[in-house]
């Protein structure tokens, strides 16, 4: 049974302010369309906060306090942010007690601290060294000398190669493979020779990896993912990349070979990013964009190749005309040419 808190209780959490009644009773988190009057809800924009008073719930997580009677709200200045925190007290990470399961695959100088919870069928190499609170679920595979820091979580299915090291609080899911070779193959003789990848992949404190991710390990030097890093599900990052910390990468985005990606950037779905190639912090990569230059801090690109954004708005509110604008330049060089013809036979 979830647990009750008090407006004022959830305000205090997240360092909001209360408008109503700070006792009134919260029993969990909803939507507006699954809400009940216990529940507490977010109208993060003036689209919900008009909607309020069609919603049964009686509290609300607000920017600004409307002019509404017999409600009650938590202002925040992100209440986004803010609900997202309140989500956390009412539907925490799940809880495992301690356990290594009796069909893992243990190796030698296995490492681990206090409540470590390791999952049926789990494969875990030698010199392994799992820090505190560290869940591997069921199906993962763990390679020699990995190191995983307090607080991870591993789900289902996840294959981590050799010589990885995880920061602490990282959660990686299902289907991920971290530690890989790079795409690398020398040409010779129309034939090609594969290059042995010796580098290692670091994922640094706080990051989330979602499913399906490929992140490879480094050539010579590493991979290295900086803190605060989420990416969405089938992201692909390539050997010696370097991602800045709090940067985002969403669905079906991919980063070519030993690139270096700033901080607080968004790459969006489905964007590639060419190789070698240097990404300012602050920068905002648009959906499918081909990128295949540097960009320079603070600058936000769309198309293919990549250009400021709005210029690519121009761009592709002409392309739609152009079959049209093709005909009528074609009719304009006829009578350039019919012209030119009368002036040369006169």
């Amino acid at each position: 049974m979830s647990k009750i808190y008090t407006l004022g209780e959830l305000a205090g959490f997240i360092n909001g302010k209360v408008h109503g009644n700070s006792d009134f009773a919260i029993s969990g988190v909803a939507p507006f369309e699954s809400a009940t009057v216990k529940d507490i809800c977010l109208a993060k924009s003036k689209e919900y906060l008009n909607k309020i008073p069609l919603c049964p719930s009686k509290a609300f997580i607000v920017p600004e306090v409307p002019d509404f009677e017999g409600i009650n709200f938590i202002v925040h200045p992100n209440p986004y942010a803010a609900f997202a925190r309140i989500v956390s007290l009412f539907h925490p990470l799940e809880k495992k007690e301690a356990m290594i399961h009796a069909n893992a695959n243990i190796g030698s100088s296995f490492s681990y601290g206090k409540n470590v919870y390791v999952g049926a069928c789990c494969v875990i190499g030698d010199n392994v060294v799992l820090g505190d609170d560290v869940y591997i679920y069921p199906n993962t595979t763990i390679g020699d000398n990995v190191v995983i820091g307090n607080n991870s979580r591993i789900y289902p299915g996840v294959v981590i190669y050799p010589e990885t090291e995880i920061g602490s609080r990282v959660i990686i899911h299902s289907g991920t493979v971290i530690g890989c070779d790079g795409f690398g193959f020398a040409p010779d003789a129309g034939s090609w020779i594969k290059i042995n990848h010796l580098g290692r992949v670091i994922i640094n404190d706080d990051c989330e990896i979602g499913a399906s991710n490929t992140i490879d390990r480094g050539t010579f030097g590493n991979t290295v993912i900086g803190k605060c890093v989420k990416t969405d599900n089938q992201v692909h990052i390539a050997h010696n990349v370097e991602i800045g910390d709090n940067t985002i990468l969403v669905a079906q985005s991919g980063v070519a070979g030993s690139t270096k990606i700033g901080r607080n950037c968004i790459i969006a779905g489905k964007a590639g990013i060419s190789g070698h190639l240097k990404i300012g912090d602050f920068v905002i990569v648009g959906p499918m964009t081909g990128v295949t230059g540097n960009i320079k801090d603070g600058n936000v690109v769309s198309g293919i190749p990549e250009m400021p954004h709005k210029l690519w708005l121009k761009v592709s509110n002409i392309l739609g005309r152009l079959p049209d604008l093709r005909k009528k330049v074609f009719l304009i060089e006829k009578r350039l040419e019919s012209i030119e013809k009368k002036k040369n036979a006169e």
